[in-house]
């Protein structure tokens, strides 16, 4: 229910005071409001919103305030025509800053995630690939089978035909897993959930049976289920690959997640670079819907579960789980202070369980196969498998699923088919930017939260972005730090300022031009960041040049003593 945004008015002559009336009872409406009024003018202008504040009750400054926080909706008029080409760092390698001044009227934005095939450009709702002369054979989003013949859970059935249709999906166990969840009972669901062992998918970790507990416990309601399909973290692109091809799954993962925690609404949250996406995942619930999987009966007679879909407007700090509920909620989407969580004071300030994409992909799987055999995809002690995103300077980028516990070398080298054109793997960075670099004896690390921690990195999301002996690793730090000095949301002073500050030292602009003197400052600015930034953002920022520092020192020295002026 209430899925269609801008392109629902395509070739209509339709209000502002249309569109509010359509969208002001449903919920979570001032994102589509905003979307379709956007879509339709090109640019959100004063008159609109003044509209919209006094439509919905808002503030007018607090609206406008909002609006600006994101990248894509425009305040100039018709320049979401605009070609957005992708300055995020492996396109950067592949030429963006050439195709940014070649075509008219272009303007950089982040990370689209779309790593695996650069460089895309996004013009309005659709995305334009301008790839490298050399490249004869795009590469297929559908994830290839893995060359070791391993286990699969999440890509088990994702290259069959037609699976992103409901016969498609139904024709290999497809709603299999609602059918015995609605058989077992909440209890049960969170029981087998837990026994497997699955833990959130979307970089937190966090036990899934534990969140659908606290949220099934908790007293109040209505309770909410939100998918986090918000991927902005560079170098990840597996959930759009799993909403592209597999929707249902993600779909049927919402009602079981509903079942066990007592929730009658859901709502996915995709990221507005998605448009595609966004399309399959509409004509995905309509199919539901008309099937009678989703709406008045959904979960037995009587309990409903409707689920909507709602997109963002680009900005990577939305994929914090809270900044994602402020968003919903058409407040600025600030990250909130926790506690208290969203289990208990969520979506509304109700209870809410947030769960990102592959989580909920793998939940079905899970109820069809048992938690034992869950269990035993893992390496070691290790629970289950990881979807890992591979890009940058490899010869098969793409998605690959894993083992947990599987040999990062045997992923690049023997999966990925390792760097290209004779050159060597220089570095990698871990949880897309996030989890810092990996370089030296340290890429001889296993897939797994434990071993990469020990390296003083993370796996978080699971993309991993290749750096051949081309690259100065320098220059890659600071543009990744520029990224994060760009998406800090700005709430707290560690992160606003840190990041910033890092950026600068690294472009050599401002601070010390002795290296010890340097050094001691970046340590600095780098605890404070961790200790006190209010989200994961400024605590993981400073991963990127502390990591650079370790593996590349003299790299890093050179530029201290150049002040920024050689050619990194």
């Amino acid at each position: 229910m209430g899925t269609a945004e801008g392109w629902l008015f395509s070739g209509y002559s339709v209000t502002n005071e249309d569109i509010i009336a359509l969208w002001s009872d449903q919920l979570a409406p001032l994102l589509p409001i905003l979307h379709a009024i956007h879509d339709r003018d090109g640019e959100l202008s004063d008159a609109a919103l003044r509209d919209v504040a006094k439509g919905l009750g808002h503030p007018l400054a607090d609206l406008y305030g909002t609006v600006t926080f994101y990248h894509h909706f425009s305040r100039a008029p018709r320049s979401n025509r605009s070609p957005r080409v992708c300055t995020g760092p492996v396109c950067r390698s592949h030429g963006a800053d050439e195709i940014l001044v070649s075509l008219d009227g272009a303007v950089a934005m982040p990370c689209p995630g779309r790593c695996d095939d650069p460089v895309p450009v996004l013009i309005e709702d659709r995305v334009e690939i301008h790839r490298d002369s050399h490249v004869t054979t795009p590469p297929s989003a559908l994830p290839a089978p893995n060359p070791a013949g391993h286990e699969e859970c999440v890509f088990r059935h994702i290259r069959e035909p037609a699976r992103a249709s409901l016969e498609g999906y139904r024709s290999h166990d497809g709603y299999e897993g609602l059918n015995r969840a609605l058989q077992m009972g909440a209890d049960a669901i969170r029981d087998c959930i837990t026994a497997s062992g699955l833990v959130g998918r979307g970089g937190a970790g966090f036990p899934t049976g534990a969140k659908w507990t606290a949220v099934a416990e908790a007293d109040r309601s209505p309770k909410t289920i939100v998918c986090n399909a918000d991927e902005g973290e560079p170098g990840c692109f597996q959930d759009r690959t799993i909403m592209d091809y597999d929707p249902h799954a993600v779909i049927e993962g919402v009602l079981i997640a509903a079942l066990a925690t007592g929730a009658q609404r859901a709502i996915i949250y995709l990221r507005y670079e998605y448009p595609n996406t966004y399309r399959i995942l509409e004509n995905a619930i309509r199919e539901a819907e008309g099937a009678g999987l989703i709406g008045v009966d959904a979960l037995g007679p009587g309990n409903p579960c409707y689920v909507h879909l709602r997109r963002g407007a680009g900005a990577y700090i939305c994929g914090e789980e809270t900044s994602l509920l402020n968003s919903l909620e058409g407040k600025h989407p600030y990250p909130r202070n926790r506690p208290p969580y969203p289990v208990t004071n969520g979506f509304e300030d109700l209870p809410t369980a947030v769960n990102n994409v592959e989580t909920l992909a793998v939940v079905p799987k899970i109820l069809v196969h048992g938690a034992d055999w869950y269990q035993g995809l893992g390496r070691s002690d290790f629970a289950g498998t990881k979807v890992i995103s591979v890009s940058g300077d490899v010869s098969r980028p793409g998605n690959y699923e894993v083992p947990l516990g599987f040999g990062l070398l045997e992923l690049l080298e023997n999966w990925a088919g390792g760097a290209p054109d004779g050159r060597s793997i220089q570095a990698v960075t871990m949880a897309g930017l996030s989890g810092g670099f990996l370089a030296g004896e340290d890429l001889n690390v296993t897939l797994d939260e434990p071993s990469i921690r020990a390296k003083g990195g993370f796996l978080g999301a699971g993309g991993i972005m290749v750096f051949d002996d081309r690259r100065h690793m320098v220059e890659v730090a600071r543009d990744a730090m520029h990224f994060f000095a760009e998406e800090s949301c700005g709430k707290c002073f560690p992160c606003r300022v840190g990041t910033q500050r890092l950026h600068e030292r690294l472009e050599g602009t401002q601070g010390p031009r002795e290296a010890a003197s340097w050094h001691e400052e970046v340590r600095d600015l780098a605890a404070v960041m961790k200790a006190t930034s209010a989200c994961g953002l400024g605590q993981a920022a400073p991963l990127i040049v502390e990591s650079c520092v370790k593996y590349f020192p003299e790299d890093i020295d050179a530029h201290v003593r150049a002040g920024g002026n050689q050619n990194v």
